[in-house]
């Protein structure tokens, strides 16, 4: 079985994998970091959602044997406390209802917000439009990445 080393989340990690398994089943079954989901499967819902070298990335149609030398972020690495403003911001306005979206949600807002830190209403929902919450969140959504981006400005 092929080795790769991949730096996640700043520390550099040797996995044992096949060639085609993809990053969210070697972060969550090898690397035990369990906060980046499962959703679909065919990279369509967004639960999956890491950063590779700071892009939104659906971690599900990821092969491990294309990430070698990139540095994979999920959200256990967005901060080690909480205190990303995006993570913030969700806590303020009480986002979450069931919560099974929320780090791919976070992830696509963050890795958004880092490209364009002052976006209108029509460019978050944009942003997010291809994270889905089962839970119709999305206004809530929207308002988070509101309240995060004037954190960040």
């Amino acid at each position: 079985m092929p080795t790769y080393n991949l730096k996640i989340n700043g520390k550099l990690q040797t996995i044992e994998a096949d060639s085609d398994t993809p990053l969210l089943w070697v972060l969550r079954d090898h690397v035990e970091l369990v906060g980046t989901k499962f959703g679909c499967g065919i990279a369509q819902c967004g639960a999956c959602t890491v950063h590779i070298d700071g892009a939104a990335q659906r971690s599900c149609s990821l092969p491990v044997s294309n990430l070698q030398g990139m540095e994979i972020t999920t959200i256990e690495g967005l901060s080690e406390d909480g205190s990303h403003p995006v993570q913030k911001a969700w806590k303020e306005i009480d986002v979450p209802q069931c919560g099974y979206c929320q780090a791919g949600q976070i992830m696509t807002a963050s890795a958004f917000l880092n490209d364009n830190p002052n976006p209108s209403r029509t460019e978050i929902r944009s942003a997010m439009q291809g994270n889905i919450c089962r839970c119709a969140s999305y206004n809530s959504i929207e308002k988070a990445v509101e309240v995060a981006a004037k954190e960040l400005s």
